[in-house]
Protein backbone atom coordinates (compact mmCIF):
# COMPACT_ATOMS: atom_id res chain seq x y z
CA UNK A 1 0.00 0.00 0.00
CA UNK A 2 1.71 3.13 -1.45
CA UNK A 3 0.94 6.56 0.51
CA UNK A 4 -3.38 5.78 0.35
CA UNK A 5 -3.82 6.78 4.02
CA UNK A 6 -2.36 10.53 2.67
CA UNK A 7 -5.19 10.54 0.24
CA UNK A 8 -2.19 10.21 -2.82
CA UNK A 9 -3.40 7.27 -5.19
CA UNK A 10 -0.49 5.52 -5.71
CA UNK A 11 -0.06 4.17 -9.50
CA UNK A 12 1.24 0.63 -9.23
CA UNK A 13 3.83 -0.72 -11.32
CA UNK A 14 3.61 -3.81 -13.36
CA UNK A 15 6.36 -5.30 -11.75
CA UNK A 16 6.56 -3.61 -8.64
CA UNK A 17 10.28 -3.40 -7.40
CA UNK A 18 9.85 -0.67 -4.44
CA UNK A 19 7.13 -0.04 -1.62
CA UNK A 20 7.32 2.14 0.18
CA UNK A 21 6.31 2.24 4.37
CA UNK A 22 3.83 4.61 6.02
CA UNK A 23 5.52 8.51 4.79
CA UNK A 24 3.65 11.49 6.76
CA UNK A 25 3.22 13.50 3.45
CA UNK A 26 0.47 15.70 4.59
CA UNK A 27 0.75 19.23 2.30
CA UNK A 28 -0.99 20.36 -0.33
CA UNK A 29 0.13 22.66 -3.18
CA UNK A 30 -0.80 26.28 -0.70
CA UNK A 31 -0.45 25.32 2.99
CA UNK A 32 -1.57 28.79 3.67
CA UNK A 33 -4.73 28.71 3.64
CA UNK A 34 -7.48 28.16 6.11
CA UNK A 35 -7.66 24.41 5.63
CA UNK A 36 -4.19 23.79 6.55
CA UNK A 37 -3.59 21.95 10.09
CA UNK A 38 -1.13 24.57 11.15
CA UNK A 39 -2.67 27.65 9.62
CA UNK A 40 -3.12 30.06 12.93
CA UNK A 41 -2.34 33.63 12.06
CA UNK A 42 0.98 33.67 14.07
CA UNK A 43 2.43 30.70 12.23
CA UNK A 44 0.87 32.65 8.52
CA UNK A 45 2.32 35.74 9.71
CA UNK A 46 5.81 33.97 10.24
CA UNK A 47 5.94 31.92 7.22
CA UNK A 48 4.58 34.84 5.16
CA UNK A 49 7.80 37.01 6.61
CA UNK A 50 10.11 34.29 5.72
CA UNK A 51 8.67 33.88 1.93
CA UNK A 52 9.30 38.18 1.69
CA UNK A 53 12.82 37.69 2.80
CA UNK A 54 13.33 34.45 0.14
CA UNK A 55 11.49 37.07 -2.48
CA UNK A 56 13.70 40.06 -1.44
CA UNK A 57 17.01 37.97 -1.46
CA UNK A 58 16.51 36.55 -5.18
CA UNK A 59 15.60 39.97 -6.53
CA UNK A 60 18.90 41.19 -5.21
CA UNK A 61 20.84 39.14 -7.24
CA UNK A 62 21.28 39.03 -10.64
CA UNK A 63 18.42 36.48 -12.51
CA UNK A 64 19.14 33.37 -13.64
CA UNK A 65 16.95 30.83 -15.30
CA UNK A 66 18.93 28.10 -15.32
CA UNK A 67 20.73 28.47 -11.37
CA UNK A 68 18.72 29.14 -7.89
CA UNK A 69 20.29 32.00 -6.32
CA UNK A 70 22.07 31.71 -3.22
CA UNK A 71 20.39 33.33 -0.43
CA UNK A 72 21.06 35.24 2.30
CA UNK A 73 18.36 35.23 4.52
CA UNK A 74 17.93 36.63 8.42
CA UNK A 75 16.47 34.07 9.97
CA UNK A 76 17.22 31.36 12.82
CA UNK A 77 17.59 28.29 11.44
CA UNK A 78 17.00 26.55 14.50
CA UNK A 79 14.02 28.20 15.42
CA UNK A 80 12.25 27.04 11.68
CA UNK A 81 10.79 24.24 12.03
CA UNK A 82 9.77 21.60 9.91
CA UNK A 83 6.04 22.60 9.05
CA UNK A 84 7.23 25.90 7.90
CA UNK A 85 9.74 25.11 5.79
CA UNK A 86 7.55 22.93 3.70
CA UNK A 87 4.63 25.61 3.78
CA UNK A 88 7.67 27.96 2.90
CA UNK A 89 8.67 25.97 -0.35
CA UNK A 90 5.04 25.25 -1.17
CA UNK A 91 3.78 28.74 -1.01
CA UNK A 92 6.79 30.19 -2.82
CA UNK A 93 6.52 27.55 -5.81
CA UNK A 94 3.10 28.84 -6.29
CA UNK A 95 3.38 32.76 -5.78
CA UNK A 96 6.84 33.44 -7.12
CA UNK A 97 8.03 30.52 -9.33
CA UNK A 98 10.02 27.48 -9.16
CA UNK A 99 13.76 29.16 -8.99
CA UNK A 100 12.73 31.22 -6.09
CA UNK A 101 11.44 27.92 -4.17
CA UNK A 102 14.44 26.00 -4.90
CA UNK A 103 16.79 28.21 -3.67
CA UNK A 104 15.06 28.19 -0.35
CA UNK A 105 15.05 24.54 -0.90
CA UNK A 106 18.72 24.22 -1.61
CA UNK A 107 19.36 27.11 1.67
CA UNK A 108 17.23 24.93 3.96
CA UNK A 109 19.23 21.72 2.86
CA UNK A 110 22.59 23.01 4.41
CA UNK A 111 20.64 23.04 7.69
CA UNK A 112 21.37 19.43 8.96
CA UNK A 113 17.94 18.36 10.39
CA UNK A 114 16.18 19.32 7.47
CA UNK A 115 19.06 17.48 5.00
CA UNK A 116 16.79 14.24 6.02
CA UNK A 117 13.40 15.06 5.97
CA UNK A 118 11.51 12.72 3.47
CA UNK A 119 8.21 15.73 3.44
CA UNK A 120 10.86 18.54 2.29
CA UNK A 121 11.89 16.73 -0.87
CA UNK A 122 8.05 15.88 -1.50
CA UNK A 123 6.93 19.19 -1.24
CA UNK A 124 9.37 20.83 -2.72
CA UNK A 125 9.28 18.08 -6.02
CA UNK A 126 5.30 17.65 -6.43
CA UNK A 127 5.00 21.74 -6.56
CA UNK A 128 7.62 22.20 -8.94
CA UNK A 129 5.38 19.08 -10.42
CA UNK A 130 2.20 21.31 -10.56
CA UNK A 131 4.03 23.69 -12.20
CA UNK A 132 5.18 22.05 -14.89
CA UNK A 133 8.80 21.85 -13.85
CA UNK A 134 9.81 18.18 -14.00
CA UNK A 135 13.48 19.04 -14.58
CA UNK A 136 13.92 20.75 -11.61
CA UNK A 137 11.43 18.65 -9.68
CA UNK A 138 14.29 15.77 -10.94
CA UNK A 139 16.80 17.50 -9.83
CA UNK A 140 15.56 17.28 -6.25
CA UNK A 141 14.98 13.40 -6.30
CA UNK A 142 18.30 13.19 -6.82
CA UNK A 143 19.48 15.45 -3.81
CA UNK A 144 17.03 12.91 -2.42
CA UNK A 145 19.43 10.02 -3.28
CA UNK A 146 22.58 11.90 -2.55
CA UNK A 147 21.33 12.81 1.22
CA UNK A 148 19.51 9.64 2.12
CA UNK A 149 22.65 7.38 0.66
CA UNK A 150 24.87 9.19 2.89
CA UNK A 151 23.07 7.35 6.38
CA UNK A 152 22.57 4.45 4.17
CA UNK A 153 18.60 5.39 3.22
CA UNK A 154 19.45 4.94 -0.11
CA UNK A 155 16.62 2.15 -0.64
CA UNK A 156 13.83 4.17 0.81
CA UNK A 157 14.98 7.71 -1.28
CA UNK A 158 14.74 5.15 -4.59
CA UNK A 159 11.02 4.02 -3.78
CA UNK A 160 10.36 7.72 -2.94
CA UNK A 161 11.72 8.39 -6.46
CA UNK A 162 9.47 5.77 -7.95
CA UNK A 163 6.16 6.87 -6.13
CA UNK A 164 6.71 10.38 -7.26
CA UNK A 165 6.95 8.83 -10.62
CA UNK A 166 2.88 7.57 -9.74
CA UNK A 167 2.14 11.06 -8.41
CA UNK A 168 2.75 12.61 -11.98
CA UNK A 169 6.75 12.77 -12.00
CA UNK A 170 8.48 12.49 -15.76
CA UNK A 171 11.73 10.77 -14.21
CA UNK A 172 14.41 11.27 -16.45
CA UNK A 173 17.77 10.13 -17.49
CA UNK A 174 19.50 12.22 -15.14
CA UNK A 175 17.69 10.38 -11.79
CA UNK A 176 18.61 7.22 -13.37
CA UNK A 177 22.12 8.17 -13.24
CA UNK A 178 22.63 9.61 -10.23
CA UNK A 179 21.11 6.69 -8.43
CA UNK A 180 23.42 4.14 -10.36
CA UNK A 181 26.29 6.27 -9.49
CA UNK A 182 25.56 6.07 -6.10
CA UNK A 183 24.52 3.01 -5.68
CA UNK A 184 28.01 1.36 -7.31
CA UNK A 185 29.59 3.90 -4.77
CA UNK A 186 27.82 1.86 -2.12
CA UNK A 187 28.91 -1.00 -3.58
CA UNK A 188 25.49 -2.07 -4.31
CA UNK A 189 25.70 -3.60 -8.00
CA UNK A 190 23.51 -5.99 -8.29
CA UNK A 191 20.50 -3.53 -6.64
CA UNK A 192 21.47 -0.86 -9.28
CA UNK A 193 20.90 -3.23 -12.02
CA UNK A 194 17.63 -3.72 -10.67
CA UNK A 195 16.73 -0.02 -10.52
CA UNK A 196 17.77 0.45 -14.03
CA UNK A 197 15.79 -2.64 -15.20
CA UNK A 198 12.89 -1.19 -13.25
CA UNK A 199 13.09 2.43 -14.71
CA UNK A 200 13.33 0.62 -18.23
CA UNK A 201 9.81 -1.03 -17.72
CA UNK A 202 8.72 2.21 -16.56
CA UNK A 203 9.32 3.87 -19.45
CA UNK A 204 12.40 5.68 -18.54
CA UNK A 205 15.85 4.69 -20.52
CA UNK A 206 19.35 4.75 -19.97
CA UNK A 207 21.27 6.54 -21.82
CA UNK A 208 25.29 6.87 -22.84
CA UNK A 209 26.09 7.67 -19.49
CA UNK A 210 23.83 5.27 -17.78
CA UNK A 211 25.50 2.06 -19.87
CA UNK A 212 29.00 3.94 -18.70
CA UNK A 213 27.96 3.38 -15.11
CA UNK A 214 27.20 -0.13 -15.57
CA UNK A 215 30.34 -0.76 -17.54
CA UNK A 216 33.14 0.65 -15.11
CA UNK A 217 30.84 -0.44 -11.88
CA UNK A 218 30.93 -4.38 -13.17
CA UNK A 219 34.40 -3.57 -14.29
CA UNK A 220 35.74 -2.26 -11.03
CA UNK A 221 33.98 -5.17 -9.51
CA UNK A 222 36.10 -7.58 -11.81
CA UNK A 223 32.52 -8.90 -12.49
CA UNK A 224 33.36 -10.38 -16.26
CA UNK A 225 29.94 -11.64 -17.13
CA UNK A 226 28.22 -8.82 -16.24
CA UNK A 227 30.57 -6.49 -18.32
CA UNK A 228 29.38 -8.51 -21.60
CA UNK A 229 26.04 -8.18 -21.02
CA UNK A 230 25.75 -4.40 -20.63
CA UNK A 231 28.72 -3.98 -23.22
CA UNK A 232 26.62 -6.52 -25.85
CA UNK A 233 23.48 -4.24 -25.26
CA UNK A 234 25.30 -1.19 -24.89
CA UNK A 235 26.66 -1.60 -28.72
CA UNK A 236 23.03 -2.74 -29.90
CA UNK A 237 21.49 0.47 -28.39
CA UNK A 238 23.38 2.28 -30.64
CA UNK A 239 25.99 3.92 -27.84
CA UNK A 240 29.70 3.72 -28.38
CA UNK A 241 32.01 3.53 -24.97
CA UNK A 242 34.61 6.62 -24.71
CA UNK A 243 38.36 5.88 -24.40
CA UNK A 244 38.55 5.98 -20.56
CA UNK A 245 36.05 2.92 -20.13
CA UNK A 246 37.31 1.18 -23.37
CA UNK A 247 40.51 1.09 -21.46
CA UNK A 248 38.91 -0.53 -18.51
CA UNK A 249 36.90 -3.14 -20.47
CA UNK A 250 40.13 -4.23 -22.10
CA UNK A 251 41.84 -4.62 -19.25
CA UNK A 252 39.17 -6.51 -17.49
CA UNK A 253 38.37 -9.18 -20.23
CA UNK A 254 42.38 -9.61 -20.94
CA UNK A 255 43.10 -9.79 -17.04
CA UNK A 256 40.45 -12.87 -16.57
CA UNK A 257 41.51 -14.46 -19.93
CA UNK A 258 39.48 -12.92 -22.57
CA UNK A 259 41.62 -10.84 -24.70
CA UNK A 260 39.94 -12.69 -27.86
CA UNK A 261 36.37 -11.21 -26.26
CA UNK A 262 38.25 -8.30 -25.85
CA UNK A 263 39.64 -7.97 -29.57
CA UNK A 264 36.14 -9.08 -30.81
CA UNK A 265 34.66 -6.08 -28.64
CA UNK A 266 37.40 -3.52 -29.80
CA UNK A 267 37.17 -4.45 -33.45
CA UNK A 268 33.28 -3.73 -33.32
CA UNK A 269 33.70 -0.55 -31.61
CA UNK A 270 36.05 0.54 -34.18
CA UNK A 271 33.00 -0.43 -36.84
CA UNK A 272 30.99 1.87 -35.22
CA UNK A 273 33.11 5.15 -35.12
CA UNK A 274 35.12 4.81 -31.78
CA UNK A 275 38.71 6.35 -32.12
CA UNK A 276 41.16 4.45 -30.02
CA UNK A 277 44.06 6.49 -28.54
CA UNK A 278 47.55 5.44 -27.65
CA UNK A 279 46.34 4.07 -24.21
CA UNK A 280 43.45 1.86 -25.81
CA UNK A 281 45.79 -0.03 -28.15
CA UNK A 282 48.84 -0.05 -25.53
CA UNK A 283 46.13 -2.14 -23.26
CA UNK A 284 45.10 -4.17 -25.42
CA UNK A 285 48.37 -5.19 -27.08
CA UNK A 286 49.82 -5.70 -23.12
CA UNK A 287 46.65 -7.69 -23.13
CA UNK A 288 47.18 -9.91 -26.46
CA UNK A 289 51.01 -10.50 -25.74
CA UNK A 290 50.03 -11.68 -21.79
CA UNK A 291 47.85 -14.64 -23.31
CA UNK A 292 50.45 -15.71 -26.32
CA UNK A 293 48.49 -14.12 -29.11
CA UNK A 294 51.45 -12.56 -30.40
CA UNK A 295 50.12 -12.59 -34.32
CA UNK A 296 47.45 -10.37 -33.15
CA UNK A 297 49.28 -8.23 -30.97
CA UNK A 298 51.45 -7.28 -33.89
CA UNK A 299 48.42 -6.85 -36.04
CA UNK A 300 47.06 -4.57 -33.65
CA UNK A 301 50.67 -2.59 -33.76
CA UNK A 302 50.34 -2.38 -37.35
CA UNK A 303 46.91 -0.79 -37.23
CA UNK A 304 47.85 1.52 -34.99
CA UNK A 305 51.23 2.66 -36.64
CA UNK A 306 48.63 3.18 -39.65
CA UNK A 307 46.21 5.15 -37.57
CA UNK A 308 49.42 7.69 -36.58
CA UNK A 309 50.02 6.47 -33.45
CA UNK A 310 53.61 6.02 -32.41
CA UNK A 311 54.40 2.88 -30.17
CA UNK A 312 56.20 3.66 -27.04
CA UNK A 313 58.56 1.64 -25.16
CA UNK A 314 55.29 0.02 -22.98
CA UNK A 315 54.18 -1.02 -26.42
CA UNK A 316 57.90 -2.72 -27.16
CA UNK A 317 57.87 -3.90 -23.62
CA UNK A 318 54.75 -5.64 -23.58
CA UNK A 319 55.25 -7.34 -27.16
CA UNK A 320 59.02 -8.27 -25.55
CA UNK A 321 57.16 -9.88 -23.04
CA UNK A 322 55.02 -11.93 -24.91
CA UNK A 323 57.57 -13.19 -27.19
CA UNK A 324 59.79 -14.38 -24.37
CA UNK A 325 57.00 -16.46 -22.73
CA UNK A 326 56.12 -17.72 -26.31
CA UNK A 327 59.79 -18.63 -27.04
CA UNK A 328 59.32 -18.60 -31.02
CA UNK A 329 62.92 -20.05 -32.63
CA UNK A 330 62.43 -19.85 -36.62
CA UNK A 331 61.38 -15.97 -37.34
CA UNK A 332 63.75 -13.17 -37.27
CA UNK A 333 63.37 -10.38 -35.50
CA UNK A 334 62.49 -7.30 -37.73
CA UNK A 335 61.38 -4.02 -36.45
CA UNK A 336 60.16 -5.77 -33.15
CA UNK A 337 57.17 -7.72 -35.89
CA UNK A 338 58.75 -11.16 -35.26
CA UNK A 339 61.29 -12.59 -32.51
CA UNK A 340 63.12 -15.70 -32.26
CA UNK A 341 63.27 -17.68 -29.21
CA UNK A 342 63.93 -16.70 -25.72
CA UNK A 343 67.49 -17.41 -25.81
CA UNK A 344 68.37 -15.04 -28.83
CA UNK A 345 66.56 -12.15 -26.65
CA UNK A 346 69.90 -10.18 -26.36
CA UNK A 347 70.70 -10.43 -29.93
CA UNK A 348 66.61 -9.31 -30.67
CA UNK A 349 67.28 -6.56 -28.47
CA UNK A 350 70.36 -5.68 -29.48
CA UNK A 351 68.93 -5.26 -33.00
CA UNK A 352 66.05 -3.57 -32.07
CA UNK A 353 68.64 -0.76 -30.31
CA UNK A 354 69.60 -0.44 -33.75
CA UNK A 355 66.53 0.12 -35.13
CA UNK A 356 65.38 3.19 -32.75
CA UNK A 357 63.55 1.05 -29.87
CA UNK A 358 64.83 3.27 -26.85
CA UNK A 359 64.83 0.02 -24.65
CA UNK A 360 64.55 1.50 -20.45
CA UNK A 361 65.28 -0.40 -17.19
CA UNK A 362 61.79 -1.81 -17.36
CA UNK A 363 62.41 -3.63 -21.05
CA UNK A 364 65.69 -5.25 -19.15
CA UNK A 365 64.07 -6.22 -16.13
CA UNK A 366 61.12 -7.93 -17.98
CA UNK A 367 63.91 -9.93 -19.91
CA UNK A 368 66.11 -10.44 -16.58
CA UNK A 369 62.58 -12.03 -15.09
CA UNK A 370 61.78 -14.23 -17.86
CA UNK A 371 65.41 -16.08 -17.57
CA UNK A 372 64.83 -16.33 -13.85
CA UNK A 373 61.11 -18.05 -14.03
CA UNK A 374 63.32 -20.48 -16.25
CA UNK A 375 65.87 -20.62 -13.75
CA UNK A 376 68.59 -19.55 -16.31
CA UNK A 377 70.35 -16.96 -13.79
CA UNK A 378 73.14 -17.15 -16.25
CA UNK A 379 71.50 -15.08 -19.42
CA UNK A 380 69.74 -12.95 -16.52
CA UNK A 381 72.82 -11.89 -15.30
CA UNK A 382 74.64 -11.17 -18.95
CA UNK A 383 70.94 -8.92 -19.33
CA UNK A 384 71.59 -7.61 -16.43
CA UNK A 385 75.32 -6.89 -17.58
CA UNK A 386 74.00 -5.59 -20.90
CA UNK A 387 71.56 -2.89 -18.50
CA UNK A 388 74.65 -1.90 -16.50
CA UNK A 389 77.00 -1.23 -19.65
CA UNK A 390 74.04 0.59 -21.68
CA UNK A 391 74.11 3.49 -18.91
CA UNK A 392 70.98 2.28 -17.41
CA UNK A 393 71.50 2.06 -13.18
CA UNK A 394 69.54 -1.40 -12.08
CA UNK A 395 66.56 -0.49 -9.08
CA UNK A 396 65.85 -2.70 -6.56
CA UNK A 397 63.65 -4.46 -8.01
CA UNK A 398 65.97 -5.71 -10.93
CA UNK A 399 68.06 -6.54 -7.64
CA UNK A 400 64.92 -8.33 -6.24
CA UNK A 401 64.38 -10.09 -9.39
CA UNK A 402 68.14 -11.98 -9.56
CA UNK A 403 67.91 -12.60 -5.58
CA UNK A 404 64.61 -13.98 -5.26
CA UNK A 405 65.96 -16.49 -8.52
CA UNK A 406 69.15 -17.03 -6.57
CA UNK A 407 67.79 -17.69 -3.23
CA UNK A 408 65.29 -20.52 -5.31
CA UNK A 409 68.07 -22.10 -6.45
CA UNK A 410 69.80 -22.49 -3.18
CA UNK A 411 72.50 -19.86 -4.09
CA UNK A 412 73.12 -17.83 -0.76
CA UNK A 413 76.29 -16.48 -1.47
CA UNK A 414 75.51 -14.55 -4.79
CA UNK A 415 72.20 -13.82 -3.37
CA UNK A 416 74.43 -12.07 -0.28
CA UNK A 417 77.04 -10.66 -2.86
CA UNK A 418 73.47 -9.12 -5.00
CA UNK A 419 72.40 -7.69 -1.84
CA UNK A 420 75.56 -6.25 -0.84
CA UNK A 421 76.28 -4.65 -4.03
CA UNK A 422 72.87 -3.03 -4.25
CA UNK A 423 73.80 -1.45 -0.65
CA UNK A 424 77.06 0.38 -1.85
CA UNK A 425 74.99 1.90 -4.49
CA UNK A 426 72.68 3.38 -2.57
CA UNK A 427 69.79 1.07 -2.92
CA UNK A 428 67.10 0.56 -0.09
CA UNK A 429 66.51 -3.04 0.21
CA UNK A 430 62.53 -3.45 0.32
CA UNK A 431 60.09 -6.24 2.43
CA UNK A 432 60.62 -8.45 -0.70
CA UNK A 433 64.33 -8.39 -1.00
CA UNK A 434 64.67 -8.97 2.65
CA UNK A 435 61.48 -12.34 2.04
CA UNK A 436 63.81 -14.19 -0.62
CA UNK A 437 66.61 -14.14 1.90
CA UNK A 438 64.91 -15.20 4.76
CA UNK A 439 62.82 -18.15 2.60
CA UNK A 440 66.11 -18.97 1.14
CA UNK A 441 67.88 -19.48 4.46
CA UNK A 442 65.24 -20.85 6.13
CA UNK A 443 65.25 -23.49 3.43
CA UNK A 444 68.30 -24.29 3.58
CA UNK A 445 68.16 -25.03 6.47
CA UNK A 446 70.32 -22.01 7.90
CA UNK A 447 68.22 -20.48 10.70
CA UNK A 448 70.98 -18.07 12.03
CA UNK A 449 70.94 -16.56 8.99
CA UNK A 450 67.78 -16.43 8.68
CA UNK A 451 66.98 -14.38 11.85
CA UNK A 452 69.93 -12.29 10.77
CA UNK A 453 68.67 -10.73 7.60
CA UNK A 454 65.30 -11.01 9.56
CA UNK A 455 66.47 -8.87 12.16
CA UNK A 456 68.10 -6.32 9.95
CA UNK A 457 64.65 -4.99 8.49
CA UNK A 458 64.42 -2.50 10.90
CA UNK A 459 67.33 -1.52 9.56
CA UNK A 460 66.19 0.13 6.39
CA UNK A 461 62.57 0.56 7.46
CA UNK A 462 61.54 -2.76 6.31
CA UNK A 463 58.04 -4.28 8.41
CA UNK A 464 57.93 -7.86 7.98
CA UNK A 465 54.69 -8.92 6.63
CA UNK A 466 52.30 -12.02 6.77
CA UNK A 467 54.76 -13.70 4.49
CA UNK A 468 58.24 -12.87 6.15
CA UNK A 469 56.54 -14.31 9.57
CA UNK A 470 55.31 -17.38 8.15
CA UNK A 471 58.48 -18.27 6.66
CA UNK A 472 59.99 -17.40 9.82
CA UNK A 473 57.40 -19.22 11.79
CA UNK A 474 57.94 -22.52 10.30
CA UNK A 475 61.71 -22.38 10.22
CA UNK A 476 61.52 -21.89 13.53
CA UNK A 477 59.20 -24.78 14.05
CA UNK A 478 61.39 -27.45 11.80
CA UNK A 479 63.59 -26.91 14.43
CA UNK A 480 61.53 -27.20 17.13
CA UNK A 481 62.23 -23.95 18.49
CA UNK A 482 58.28 -23.64 19.42
CA UNK A 483 58.62 -20.58 22.03
CA UNK A 484 60.39 -18.64 19.69
CA UNK A 485 57.76 -19.50 16.79
CA UNK A 486 54.92 -18.24 19.41
CA UNK A 487 56.40 -15.10 20.08
CA UNK A 488 56.90 -14.29 16.14
CA UNK A 489 52.97 -15.36 15.86
CA UNK A 490 51.76 -13.10 18.70
CA UNK A 491 53.75 -10.35 17.79
CA UNK A 492 52.42 -11.02 13.99
CA UNK A 493 48.96 -11.08 15.32
CA UNK A 494 49.20 -8.00 17.91
CA UNK A 495 50.37 -6.24 14.69
CA UNK A 496 47.26 -6.86 12.97
CA UNK A 497 48.45 -9.37 10.54
CA UNK A 498 46.46 -12.40 9.72
CA UNK A 499 48.57 -15.57 8.87
CA UNK A 500 48.37 -17.73 6.66
CA UNK A 501 46.74 -21.47 7.18
CA UNK A 502 49.98 -23.26 6.74
CA UNK A 503 51.65 -21.15 9.29
CA UNK A 504 48.58 -21.56 11.56
CA UNK A 505 48.15 -25.07 10.84
CA UNK A 506 52.44 -25.54 11.29
CA UNK A 507 53.12 -23.96 14.68
CA UNK A 508 49.15 -25.90 16.29
CA UNK A 509 50.82 -29.44 14.72
CA UNK A 510 54.10 -28.58 16.40
CA UNK A 511 52.56 -28.06 19.63
CA UNK A 512 50.27 -31.07 19.56
CA UNK A 513 53.30 -33.22 18.48
CA UNK A 514 54.82 -32.35 21.90
CA UNK A 515 51.46 -32.62 23.73
CA UNK A 516 51.13 -29.12 24.16
CA UNK A 517 47.60 -28.73 22.92
CA UNK A 518 46.23 -26.77 25.20
CA UNK A 519 48.85 -23.94 24.14
CA UNK A 520 47.85 -24.72 20.18
CA UNK A 521 44.08 -24.25 21.15
CA UNK A 522 44.89 -20.88 22.96
CA UNK A 523 47.22 -19.38 20.38
CA UNK A 524 44.03 -20.49 17.42
CA UNK A 525 41.43 -18.54 19.95
CA UNK A 526 42.89 -15.28 18.66
CA UNK A 527 41.70 -16.10 14.81
CA UNK A 528 38.50 -14.87 13.19
CA UNK A 529 35.94 -17.66 13.28
CA UNK A 530 35.89 -17.94 9.56
CA UNK A 531 39.88 -18.80 9.76
CA UNK A 532 39.43 -20.47 13.16
CA UNK A 533 36.94 -23.04 11.76
CA UNK A 534 39.17 -23.90 8.58
CA UNK A 535 42.25 -24.73 10.49
CA UNK A 536 40.82 -26.49 13.20
CA UNK A 537 39.08 -28.62 10.61
CA UNK A 538 41.97 -29.16 8.75
CA UNK A 539 44.13 -29.77 12.10
CA UNK A 540 41.42 -32.41 13.62
CA UNK A 541 42.42 -34.40 9.78
CA UNK A 542 45.49 -34.08 10.20
CA UNK A 543 46.17 -35.16 13.58
CA UNK A 544 43.80 -38.44 12.74
CA UNK A 545 46.24 -39.09 9.48
CA UNK A 546 49.01 -39.26 12.45
CA UNK A 547 46.49 -41.47 14.81
CA UNK A 548 46.53 -38.81 17.51
CA UNK A 549 42.90 -39.26 17.67
CA UNK A 550 43.00 -38.24 21.97
CA UNK A 551 44.00 -34.44 21.15
CA UNK A 552 42.11 -34.43 17.98
CA UNK A 553 38.66 -35.65 19.68
CA UNK A 554 39.65 -32.29 22.34
CA UNK A 555 39.53 -30.00 18.78
CA UNK A 556 36.67 -31.51 17.81
CA UNK A 557 34.60 -31.38 21.33
CA UNK A 558 35.91 -27.55 20.99
CA UNK A 559 34.82 -27.39 17.16
CA UNK A 560 31.00 -28.30 18.02
CA UNK A 561 31.13 -25.45 20.92
CA UNK A 562 31.64 -22.73 17.81
CA UNK A 563 29.74 -24.23 15.38
CA UNK A 564 27.00 -27.01 15.25
CA UNK A 565 27.73 -27.53 11.42
CA UNK A 566 29.67 -30.88 11.32
CA UNK A 567 32.12 -30.73 8.33
CA UNK A 568 31.37 -34.02 6.90
CA UNK A 569 35.24 -34.61 5.75
CA UNK A 570 36.48 -33.87 8.98
CA UNK A 571 33.63 -36.24 10.87
CA UNK A 572 34.62 -39.26 8.37
CA UNK A 573 38.32 -38.42 8.79
CA UNK A 574 37.72 -38.80 13.20
CA UNK A 575 35.48 -41.79 12.92
CA UNK A 576 38.04 -43.74 11.04
CA UNK A 577 41.32 -43.23 12.96
CA UNK A 578 39.25 -43.95 16.35
CA UNK A 579 38.35 -47.10 14.80
CA UNK A 580 41.28 -48.08 13.57
CA UNK A 581 43.02 -47.14 17.05
CA UNK A 582 39.68 -49.18 18.87
CA UNK A 583 38.89 -45.90 20.42
CA UNK A 584 35.29 -46.40 20.47
CA UNK A 585 34.42 -44.01 23.32
CA UNK A 586 35.49 -41.21 21.96
CA UNK A 587 33.27 -42.14 18.55
CA UNK A 588 30.39 -42.51 20.88
CA UNK A 589 30.72 -39.65 22.99
CA UNK A 590 31.18 -37.30 19.95
CA UNK A 591 27.76 -38.54 18.40
CA UNK A 592 26.22 -38.00 21.24
CA UNK A 593 26.66 -34.43 21.27
CA UNK A 594 26.05 -34.02 17.78
CA UNK A 595 22.88 -35.90 18.06
CA UNK A 596 21.62 -33.79 21.05
CA UNK A 597 22.58 -30.44 19.01
CA UNK A 598 24.79 -28.93 21.30
CA UNK A 599 27.59 -26.93 20.28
Amino acid sequence: MLLRSHGIKPRLSPNPLFTLNQYYLQFNTNPIDAQSPFSSSGTQSSIKAICSQVYESNQQQAFSRFLPAKLNLNIDPYSLTHEQAISVVAHLANESGSMVALSFFYWVLGIYKFKHFTRLYIVTASSLIKNGNFDRANEVMQCLVRNFAEVGRLKEAVGMVFEMQNQGLKLNAETLNCILGVGFEMGLLDYSEKVFDEMSERGVYGDFISYKLMLVGYCRAGRVSEVDKWLKEMLERGFSVDNATCTLVISLFCDKGFANRALLYFDKMVKMGFKPNLVNYSCLINGLSKRGSIKQAFGKLEEMVREGWKPNVYVHTALIDGLCKKGWTEKAFRLFLKLGRVQEAYDLLSNGLLHGLQADRVTYTILITEQCKQANTELAIAFFGKMVKAGLQPDMHSYNTLIAAFCKKKKMKESENLFEEALKLGLVPTKETYTSLISGYCRDGNLSMGLKFFNRMNDHGCVPDSITYGTMISGLCRESRLEEACQLYETMMDKGFSPCEVTRLTLAYEYCKKGDSAIAMVMLERLEKKFWLRTVNTLIRKLCSEKKVGIAALFFHRLLDKDRNVDRVTLAAFVTACYETDKFALVSDLNERISRGIG
